[in-house]
């Protein structure tokens, strides 16, 4: 389970959840910004337009699994064959879709049991990745300090406010003079 990682390179990590408002700003912005991100995409909420991540990935950004239906209750209300269906479905859809099966797991609204830890590792998946900071409604939020600090990981949503959140990230990122790098290249995942 990963929340930071422990490391003295100046590096941060993007990663960006669900996938539900798609627009064209997202990815000129993240281009703009030459920002690689670890995309954490829910099946349910991407399947309307799933091409649309095609951009992110021609960018350096990878798909990873969010599961497919996002129920941000699975760990108390399912066992381990619905956690473990609900993941291998999302594997199979993205791999089917862009080429690559994820190997980070993101549990939605980021709680996470050992039922959980066990089906993330049956369903081919390295870890699991919540997070130390966000970017959420144009500004910052830390769980540890008032800053970035080196091996944070960034969590971010596909949201109205992507633009805002993303400019929230951007001056706390340069802030701390921290570069953003793929989490799934730091970690020999990818």
């Amino acid at each position: 389970m990963l929340t930071k990682i422990e490391t003295k390179h100046p590096v941060v990590f993007l990663t960006i959840d669900d996938g539900n408002i798609k627009t064209p700003e997202s990815i000129k912005l993240m281009t703009e910004y030459d920002y690689p991100a670890s995309l954490f995409l829910t099946k349910d909420t991407v399947a309307d337009n799933p091409a649309f991540f095609n951009a992110f990935k021609a960018q350096g950004s990878l798909i990873e699994n969010h599961t497919v239906t996002h129920n941000i209750n699975m760990v108390r209300q399912w066992g381990y064959q619905q956690q473990f269906n609900d993941m291998v479905g999302m594997q199979e859809y993205a791999f089917q879709h862009y080429g690559r099966r994820p190997t980070l797991f993101r549990p939605p609204g980021g709680a996470y049991s050992n039922v959980m830890r066990q089906a993330v590792a049956d369903a081919g998946m390295k870890a699991i990745v919540t997070w130390e900071a966000k970017a959420n409604a144009g500004k910052m939020d830390y769980q540890v300090g008032n800053s970035l600090r080196p091996g944070d990981i960034v969590l971010m949503h596909f949201r109205a406010e992507f633009a805002a959140d993303l400019a929230a990230f951007r001056a706390a990122q340069l802030a701390a003079g921290l570069e953003v790098v793929l989490l799934e290249d730091f970690l020999g995942v990818a």
